[in-house]
């Protein structure tokens, strides 16, 4: 099975999103060039008011995604599963 991968650009402004991800059972939190990788075998979820993000911020965090599709993106969390 391939992992669910999520990228977010490393900046400032999304270390809370990277913090919180770290923070979840089967989540691993590493780097590719200017990119937070986020990746676990199953699906990942990411509380937004946990990470501090402001909206406008929180909606421009993904940069990508691999064997994975957003099944949810709101004001409350980030949700993503295994494509």
């Amino acid at each position: 099975m391939s992992m669910t991968v999520l990228y977010v650009l490393d900046v400032p402004e999304n270390t809370g999103v990277a913090e919180v991800a770290a923070a979840a059972k089967g989540v691993k939190v590493g780097k590719v060039g200017p990119y937070f990788e986020i990746a676990s075998d199953g699906t990942i979820v990411i509380d937004r008011r946990a990470t501090g993000c402001r909206h406008a911020v929180w909606y421009s965090s993904v940069a990508g995604l691999r064997n994975a599709r957003i099944t949810q993106h709101d004001k409350d969390a980030l949700r993503v599963e295994p494509a």
